[in-house]
């Protein structure tokens, strides 16, 4: 099941015609958060986390066709599932050496494609799911990833994340955040979201709700690196933090 959150433009109908419209509810947004966002923005600045030097965004051959690259990214998001940066960048280079396209996927035998993606997280799911979804591609887009997140999370092994990242960084399109394990803990531990949500699709739309439309590109970018090196999930480095001051989760010693 996916819930869609629709926004709509404020209009001048109704009761704005008639001059009785109604006063506009203020608009929620956390306590302290464009100061605790420049913070974070410094403390990723020299840009050094797993995700900086082996994200997905590093793992494409960006000299290959567009619709080539366009591929071996969607092929990245999906590596990269449940795995870190570093063990999903060298999946992908034995990838590429064997030569990433869709043809070359679809003639591989299974047992081939399983020696060469392991041991990411979950490997036989997904060199199924990397068959299924290449055999897709082929037949209905011609080789090419689709345009739209609801096409994308139709393809198999494709979750809502890894469409908004495929968009943004196949398509240069902003669709939405996206939300992996570091970003829905993260905006938890700083209230960033009006309650406390249980999965990520949830902090998605609660994110998207009152975050600033210009900063969802890199929201992902900032936090999943912040997330990496500070704000860990067992024992967050808080008293090398710059928000240890301001953040509502940082333990104070």
């Amino acid at each position: 099941r996916r819930s869609i959150a629709i926004a709509y433009e404020s209009g001048q109908g109704d009761g704005a015609e008639q001059g009785t419209s109604e006063p506009q509810r203020p608009h929620w947004e956390p306590r302290d958060w464009r100061q605790q966002l420049e913070r974070i923005r410094e403390m990723r600045r020299k840009r050094d986390a797993p995700v900086d030097e082996m994200g997905v965004e590093k793992c494409y051959d960006s000299s290959a066709p567009p619709q080539v690259m366009r591929y071996q990214v969607l092929l990245s998001l999906m590596l990269s599932s449940q795995t870190k940066d570093q063990v999903t960048s060298a999946a992908m280079l034995r990838l590429r050496q064997h030569g990433l396209t869709v043809d070359r996927i679809l003639q591989m035998d299974d047992a081939t494609l399983g020696q060469i993606i392991y041991p990411v997280g979950f490997w036989r799911n997904k060199v199924k799911y990397i068959k299924q979804t290449t055999a897709i591609l082929k037949q209905k887009y011609g080789g090419d990833i689709p345009r739209t997140v609801e096409e994308l999370v139709q393809l198999p092994g494709v979750g809502p994340k890894m469409a908004h990242l495929a968009m943004n960084i196949a398509w240069d399109s902003v669709s939405g955040i996206a939300v992996d394990t570091h970003v829905h803990r993260i905006t938890n531990r700083l209230k960033w979201v009006k309650k406390e949500t249980r999965y990520p699709e949830e902090t998605r739309a609660a994110l998207e709700d009152w975050l600033p439309r210009d900063l969802w590109r890199e929201i992902n970018w900032l936090l999943v690196g912040f997330g990496q090196q500070t704000c860990l999930p067992v024992n967050p480095r808080c008293n090398e933090c710059l928000n240890q001051d301001i953040c509502p989760a940082a333990k104070r010693r």
